[in-house]
Order: C-alpha cells, then sequence, then structure tokens
C-alpha cells in the first residue's frame, strides 16, 4: 500500500460501508457509488471488474441467485409456500419457540446440502407467511433462519462458495468437509437454538386465537395450481441434483440455476415478465458494486497486505497459527464478502500449509473455512445469504436494518466462533 490510488480505494470502502451502515443511503445506491468512484479513480477498471475470475464481480453468485429466484417466483404462484407455511405451524402446534427450532434445523440441513443462499431463498418465503399466520415479528425468525443457513452452510463442501475455492486448492474431498466440518456445525446449531430462546424471547408472544385458526386450516387447500406445482418440484429435484452431483457433472451451481430456470419457463404457462418481476434486482445490484469495490481492494494490493502480515505474524506455529487464521477469518469476513477473502487467502494458506507440513499444516485450511463461514454471521452484509433476506424483507414491507441484523449477529458470531476455537484446539491438537 504505497501509492495513492491504495489508500484512496480504502477511504472509498470504508466511506461506503459507513454509509451502508448508517442507513442515510440505500445500500445499492451507497455499493453503486462506491464501485462507480473505484472505477473513476482507477483502482480497478473494467476488465477486472467484469471478467476477471478472482477480482471481479463473481457472475457465478449473481446467476445462482438469479436463477433460484425465477424459479422461487414460478413456486411462489403454485401455493407451496402457503401449503408448507400451515404445514409448519401445525407441526409445532402454532408454539413461535418450535416454530423457530423447526426452520433453524430445517435450514442448516438444506444449507448443507445445497447452499445457503439457495436454501434463504426457498424458506424465507415460508417463514413470512408462518408470521403472519402467528401474528409474530418477521425478523427474529428471519435472522435465526440465515445464521443457521450460514452455520448449516459450514459442513459440507457444497453449502458455502468459500469451501469449494478451498477445496480446489487444498485437494479436499466432500467426505473431508463432513468428516472435519460437519460435527461442529451440528454442534453449533444446537447452540444456536438455545441462543434463540434467549436472544428473541420477547418474540415468542403466543395467540391462542391465530393459533386454532390456524390448526383448523387445511394445507392441501392453499394449493392453487398442482399442475405447476409438480412441473416446479420437478424442476427442483433436477437442480437440487445437479448441485449435489457437482464433484461429477463439474457443472457450476450457476450454469445448473440457470438450465433449471430456463425448463421451468419453458415447459409451464407462466408469464415470462411476471416471473422475472420476481426476482430481486435491487439485491443483484448490491453485489455487483460490492464484488467490484473489494475487487480494487485486491488489485491495488490492500487486501494482500492484510492477508500477508497475517502470513508473516502466524509463520511456522501451527496451534497459534490456526487460532489466528481462525479469528481473523471471523472478523474479515463480517467486513469484506467470505468468497473474494478466501479467493485471496487460499494461496497464501497453501504456502503456510507446506512450510508447517503434515497434519498440524492441514489444520490452517479448516480454521480458514470454519472462520470464513462463522464470521459472515457476524453483519449483515457479511455472507450472501443475509444480504438475500434483507433483500427479501424489504420487499415484502418488512424491512430489517443493518443494526437490528448485527446487534445479533455479532453475538451468535462471538460464541460460535470461540467454541469453534476450543473444537479446533481439542481435535487437532489436545486430542491428536
Amino acid at each position: 500500500m504505497k501509492d495513492w490510488q491504495s489508500w484512496a480505494a480504502l477511504v472509498i470502502f470504508i466511506g461506503t460501508y459507513a454509509l451502508i451502515i448508517s442507513e442515510k443511503v440505500h445500500r445499492v445506491a451507497a455499493a453503486l457509488g462506491g464501485a462507480g468512484l473505484m472505477l473513476a479513480i482507477g483502482a480497478t477498471d473494467d476488465v477486472s471488474a467484469f471478467y476477471h475470475q478472482d477480482r471481479g464481480i463473481d457472475w457465478n453468485v449473481i446467476f445462482l441467485l438469479m436463477g433460484m429466484m425465477v424459479i422461487v417466483g414460478v413456486l411462489k404462484k403454485t401455493g407451496m409456500f402457503e401449503y408448507l407455511a400451515i404445514w409448519a405451524v401445525k407441526r409445532a402446534r402454532a408454539k413461535p419457540f418450535r416454530v423457530i427450532v423447526m426452520l433453524v434445523v430445517i435450514t442448516a440441513v438444506a444449507s448443507a446440502l445445497l447452499d445457503n443462499v439457495t436454501t434463504v431463498l426457498l424458506l424465507a418465503p415460508v417463514t413470512l407467511l408462518v408470521c403472519e399466520r402467528l401474528a409474530l415479528p418477521v425478523a427474529p425468525f428471519l435472522i435465526a433462519e440465515v445464521l443457521a443457513a450460514n452455520i448449516g452452510g459450514t459442513a459440507t463442501l457444497v453449502g458455502d462458495p468459500p469451501n469449494i475455492i478451498i477445496a480446489s486448492r487444498a485437494g479436499l474431498t466432500f467426505n473431508d468437509f463432513l468428516v472435519h466440518l460437519a460435527p461442529l456445525s451440528a454442534f453449533l446449531i444446537v447452540v444456536l437454538i438455545g441462543l434463540c430462546r434467549f436472544l428473541f424471547r420477547s418474540s415468542f408472544a403466543y395467540d391462542e386465537t391465530r393459533a386454532e385458526e390456524v390448526m383448523a386450516l387445511e394445507e392441501r387447500e392453499a394449493i392453487r395450481d398442482p399442475r405447476l406445482l409438480w412441473q416446479g418440484l420437478g424442476v427442483l429435484a433436477l437442480v437440487v441434483a445437479g448441485f449435489v452431483l457437482h464433484p461429477v457433472l463439474h457443472y457450476e451451481p450457476s450454469i445448473v440455476a440457470l438450465l433449471g430456470a430456463g425448463l421451468l419457463v419453458a415447459v409451464s404457462a407462466v408469464e415470462t415478465g411476471e416471473v422475472l418481476a420476481e426476482v430481486e434486482w435491487p439485491t443483484l445490484a448490491f453485489f455487483a458494486g460490492l464484488f467490484t469495490m473489494v475487487g480494487a481492494l485486491i488489485d491495488t494490493g490492500v487486501i494482500g497486505t492484510v492477508s500477508a502480515a497475517l502470513a508473516n505474524t502466524i509463520g511456522d506455529h501451527a496451534l497459534g497459527g490456526a487460532m489466528l487464521m481462525l479469528s481473523a477469518s471471523a472478523v474479515l469476513s463480517g467486513i469484506v464478502d467470505n468468497i473474494p477473502y478466501v479467493a485471496t487467502m487460499a494461496p497464501i494458506t497453501g504456502d503456510l500449509v507446506a512450510a508447517t507440513g503434515g497434519d498440524d499444516g492441514e489444520v490452517l485450511w479448516w480454521a480458514l473455512a470454519i472462520g470464513a463461514g462463522l464470521g459472515g454471521n457476524a453483519t449483515a452484509i457479511g455472507a450472501s445469504a443475509n444480504v438475500v433476506v434483507l433483500g427479501i424483507a424489504e420487499r415484502n414491507r418488512t424491512p430489517i436494518s443493518f443494526w437490528h441484523f448485527t446487534r445479533y449477529g455479532l453475538v451468535v458470531t462471538a460464541i460460535t466462533v470461540a467454541l469453534a476455537a476450543v473444537y479446533v484446539w481439542l481435535r487437532y491438537f489436545a486430542l491428536a
């Protein structure tokens, strides 16, 4: 960071982040404005922003979101989400805490099998309807859901995009992630349920009249278009299979989602314009701006400087390095999107692993994955799933502010990262 562009890029990023936090300017306007300034000062250019695989807009994320938004938009027309909402409430006996436990568990499992962004896209509409039926505040349930999505996504190779980057660089398999991270993820979901009981205790008011009304409903009556429902579920099943079979088929999740969206629109009788109207275009624009700004920080060497300083501090001390990698990754992933952070940190981690050698070195990969995955819960823009849920909430006139999300996210992140540090110490050092 010796030239003026590096410092200017850092000032622009911090200023944009401050605007997003203050909410004096809409986060989309702030992100696009910050991206524009980065381009204007030459911190990045069109080639890096639009075409570079590591330093530009992550089109795989953008098109994955768009494809799944189209599929969800079609499914909304069938009444499927109303059906699931009534079914979930009845199984939970309309008790608010039981509902949040059910949503947390379902979200965590689905995020491990799909990915956290796809999961919240599918489950957020159900959550909104559940809260509407029971006259419950929406924010606690959506926040708990997205926290569960990020924790659950940490468990597998396909659950969180940074894990795919780590697996590719480190030569790790789907089963490696299951063995090393799934036990931790399962334990942290139990911890999250306990935290939800405490953090959102004022949101579990039981409305007996509402509960009786919902319990009297017949969920099958919510289905408005059975044929379209079966078409949508069939395509969704193919998409899920494509996600799970990624190690075999080698199709990126974005390609699978776009193929599924195109197939569903083609075989169904829905109006294309109506479906595209369901896409969260402001959310996609926000991601584009955020990716461009972070790419500029990479281009100007800001992120590289931070990562190199971290690497120099770690040296060849395995335990201290793992703890520092875990904590630093959690902090930085809460500020900078964890995808470009991991993309930048992965080669440095690879060098550290090679220098340390053996199993002591490999723990650094797991520390990086855990820190990036759990750290995404810290702030409202720490992970892609967070931004998507905030966009859905705003679209449904139940906006969740930056600080509303972050004051819960910080607590959950601090506790889960601390417990993860204990897990890393026990598994890879004390009991190894």
